[in-house]
């Protein structure tokens, strides 16, 4: 058997195990659900029934409000950009949640700081959103596994962002954050959604090799 992430050159070897992927935000009512179903609704349209099968895509929250709905303007900003809000309930963010995920891309550095504090070796495959952003645009795709094995692509994905963040580094630490909207008026919402949207863009392209024809 061939070691997670590495191509698979064997026939009838067994396939990777499905890539975890788990957005983190403070309450789990705001930015982590809007990123989590907007990451769904993107691997969806690139990959169909693929996409839960082989990518699974979660959030929590580190002061989550287990249970909680989402808050309603994040879900009328989800509406708007096609995606689905129904049934989201959020998750308080555990050690099991770190452990299992093979990536973690949070909203802010603090988030990330905090992910990391957890220990389960998240130091590697932990990165704000806007930072996996900016790293995943310098990583060249034809280095990447084929797309027949999208979890071990996204596996390589992570080791060759991780590779970089020592090279590429943001202009100003706040480039790196998606603020918190909680409390603020539909435009804000829908201001971070925007630009959720567009930091997710190049991640989804990079983990399926395909792009949404607009």
């Amino acid at each position: 058997m061939t070691a997670p992430g590495e191509g698979r050159d064997i026939p009838g070897d067994p396939p990777d195990p499905p890539f975890r992927l788990l957005h983190v935000s403070t309450g789990n009512v705001c930015r982590s659900p809007i990123t989590e179903r907007l990451t769904r609704h993107a691997l969806a349209a690139r990959l169909g029934a693929r996409a839960g099968a082989e990518l699974i895509v979660e959030s929590a929250g580190t002061w989550g409000h287990e249970g909680a709905p989402m808050e309603e303007n994040a879900a009328a900003v989800l509406s708007e950009l096609g995606a689905d809000p129904a049934g989201f309930r959020a998750r308080e963010l555990l050690d099991g949640h770190v452990i299992h995920a093979d990536l973690v891309l949070t909203a802010t550095r603090d988030h990330r700081a905090q992910v990391i504090s957890m220990g389960h070796s998240a130091g590697l495959r932990t990165f704000t959103l806007k930072e996996f952003t900016r790293l995943v645009r310098a990583i060249d795709p034809a280095t990447l596994p084929d797309t027949a094995d999208l979890a071990g692509r996204a596996r390589a994905l992570v080791r060759a962002a991780a590779a970089l963040r020592g090279w590429l580094l943001a202009p100003t630490p706040e480039a790196d954050e998606v603020h918190d909207p909680y409390g603020a008026p539909l435009t804000f919402f829908e201001a971070i959604g925007g630009e959720i949207s567009e930091a997710l863009d190049p991640v989804i392209n990079a983990l399926t090799g395909a792009e949404v024809a607009r």
